[in-house]
């Protein structure tokens, strides 16, 4: 999933704007859900860690996790991982170092918990444990709001024309998927963005996350919004991601994947959710 560079200030902006799956909706926002009914009669009794657990993140991608006004990691990813401490009555640490040195820093034991928006694949899980995916990477459609252009289906987007980004995951779903459609590729999302905004294409077809974060900021400037559903294929958009361990910390992998199940029946995910996402991406 392409990360989008947000500055301080546009994390500061978001804050302000803040007061697979199944889906719950509340005050208008979708809720995605991960979690599988039956894991329910399946929960172990945890008990709280004798030591302090040492979460790992970056605070440079909101609203997943950024630096809050006093310099704190905070952030969806954040909140829901203290969320988990409590849940689990552990004491536990956050601290944000650079993105791409998360994992290593795992593996050279200088934190416990890796709770970052890193892609579940097999590659990492051939290193480390993860829970069951808490996040996944919804491929969404976006159009002008005056154009009254039909919900996206194959046959719709015929002779319609499609902004993607070149070469993504989304421009091959696109192909596979909508072949009629006429595919309009970009050399990156801000691009595509800008030329649907301008009426130049019919569509844009991405990442949810992004799109989100677009349409409710003032550079859509109220022009655009999401059509159709969310598209969730693991072959194309991934697994999502999860909190991650040590191989070699296989308890406390199973009392996070608990927590977070607990924390959905609970209501605080979606608590925190909709804290978060005041448009979901899903």
């Amino acid at each position: 999933m392409a990360r989008r560079s947000r500055g301080p200030a546009a994390a500061f902006a978001l804050i302000a704007l803040l007061s697979c799956g199944d889906f719950a909706s509340a005050e208008g926002v979708t809720i995605p859900n991960f979690w599988n009914p039956r894991t329910r009669q399946e929960r172990m009794e945890t008990q709280p860690s004798a030591r302090a657990v040492r979460f790992l993140t970056d605070d440079e991608f909101p609203p997943l996790h950024f630096a809050g006004p006093d310099g704190a990691p905070t952030g969806f990813v954040v909140e829901l991982a203290r969320a988990v401490c409590e849940r689990l009555a552990m004491t536990c640490t956050v601290q944000a170092r650079r993105f791409d040195t998360l994992l290593d820093a795992l593996a050279d034991r200088q934190g416990d918990v890796v709770a970052a928006a890193i892609p579940l694949t097999p590659a990492l899980r051939a290193r480390f444990l993860a829970t069951r995916p808490y996040f996944r990477w919804p491929a969404r459609f976006a159009a002008r709001t005056d154009r009254n252009q039909p919900a996206p289906s194959a046959a719709a987007l015929a002779g319609r024309s499609v902004g993607v980004v070149g070469g993504s995951a989304h421009a091959a779903y696109l192909k596979a998927f909508f072949p009629g459609a006429v595919a309009k590729d970009f050399t990156d999302l801000a691009t595509a963005e800008g030329a649907l905004r301008r009426g130049e294409v019919d569509y844009v077809f991405a990442d949810g996350l992004n799109l989100a974060l677009w349409i409710g900021g003032v550079e859509a400037a109220n022009c655009c919004a999401f059509t159709g559903g969310d598209y969730l294929e693991n072959r194309y958009f991934g697994e999502g991601i999860g909190l991650v361990t040590r191989a070699d910390e296989p308890a406390l992998s199973r009392a996070l994947d608990d927590a977070l199940q607990r924390l959905w029946d609970e209501g605080k995910y979606a608590e925190l959710y909709l804290r978060f996402f005041p448009l979901s991406p899903f």
